[in-house]
């Protein structure tokens, strides 16, 4: 818990930065790079977890990743490694994200639904949460096929599932309840 408090401290140090060097999209930008980068190497998440590498390596390793990147993302990567915070990298991007969105007035949904959204699916839900909210949504598509059909819709902190898993485990609760 703590990690990710110290992560949204790192991420609002980051967004007042970037407000006032009017560079909050260009930033944003690139914590989605890093974000994405992150989670697509399992090596890159290795090599900052691992504590027998040194911390100007993993600077190194990061820059030369990060390469062309915002000065406010390398001068983030140098703070997070001199304070041997490296390993938060991903949550500090994803905290910006979110913090970014919210300053502009934009809510981030994820809807995970069994089987792929149609086109025209996605607009009906990306309406419903618009008219809900009352602010602009991006909508994050997962597909899980745990879920079994229905969906399982996440605004911001809060949640609905109207999955047919959960539903199925409400009669089984219910059904070892009444035994």
């Amino acid at each position: 818990m703590s990690e990710s408090r110290a992560a949204i401290r790192y991420a609002k140090a980051l967004l007042e930065l970037s407000v006032e060097k009017k560079s909050t999209e260009a930033l944003e930008a690139d914590m989605r790079t890093v974000l994405d980068t992150l989670n697509d190497s399992t090596e890159l998440q290795e090599v900052l977890a691992d504590p027998v590498i040194n911390g100007s390596a993993k600077q190194q390793v990061l820059e030369s990743v990060f390469k062309g990147s915002q000065q406010g993302t390398l001068d983030l990567i140098k703070l997070l490694v001199n304070n041997k915070r490296v390993g938060l990298l991903g949550q500090v991007a994803q905290k910006f994200i979110a913090l970014s969105e919210a300053l502009r007035g934009e809510e981030a949904a994820t809807v995970t639904t069994a089987v792929p959204l149609t086109a025209d699916m996605e607009k009906q839900v990306l309406a419903k949460v618009a008219e809900l909210t009352g602010k602009k949504v991006s909508l994050k598509s997962v597909v899980d096929p745990a879920v079994l059909g229905g969906f399982i819709l996440r605004v911001g902190d809060t949640q609905y599932d109207a999955s047919i898993a959960n539903k199925l485990s409400e009669v089984k609760r219910s059904f070892v309840n009444s035994i």
